[in-house]
């Protein structure tokens, strides 16, 4: 079985930093692709950023300039440094796995980033 486990989250005033990780343990396929996602009260959970196993990255336009996603192999986790937060950035996020050839995907548990003066 695979776990994610996520940290970093917070409360964080406008204008503002913070860093998620998100470690995953288990039987791990090594040809994968990991990302964050977030979910908003009330809205549906969207891409924030993903990076690939070769560190290709994908971000949502809502995010570039301001979200970096990076990853360490070795250790089988992916960060998100998120500067420049604003109100609208709150929400859960959630880590995301997506093993390639269908070898299955799995989500954390979430962790709350709150942005508000």
């Amino acid at each position: 079985q695979v776990q994610l486990v996520e940290s970093g989250g917070g409360l964080v005033q406008p204008g503002g930093s913070l860093r998620l990780s998100c470690a995953a343990s288990g039987s791990i396929f090594s040809l994968n692709t990991m990302g964050w996602y977030r979910q908003a009260p009330g809205k549906q959970r969207e891409l924030v950023a993903t990076i690939t196993s070769v560190s290709a990255t994908n971000y949502a336009d809502s995010v570039k300039g301001r979200f970096t996603i990076s990853r360490d192999n070795a250790k089988n986790t992916v960060y998100l440094q998120m500067n420049s937060l604003k109100p609208e950035d709150t929400g859960v996020y959630y880590c995301l796995l997506e093993q390639w050839y269908r070898r299955g995907d799995y989500w954390g548990q979430g962790t709350q980033v709150t942005v508000s003066s």
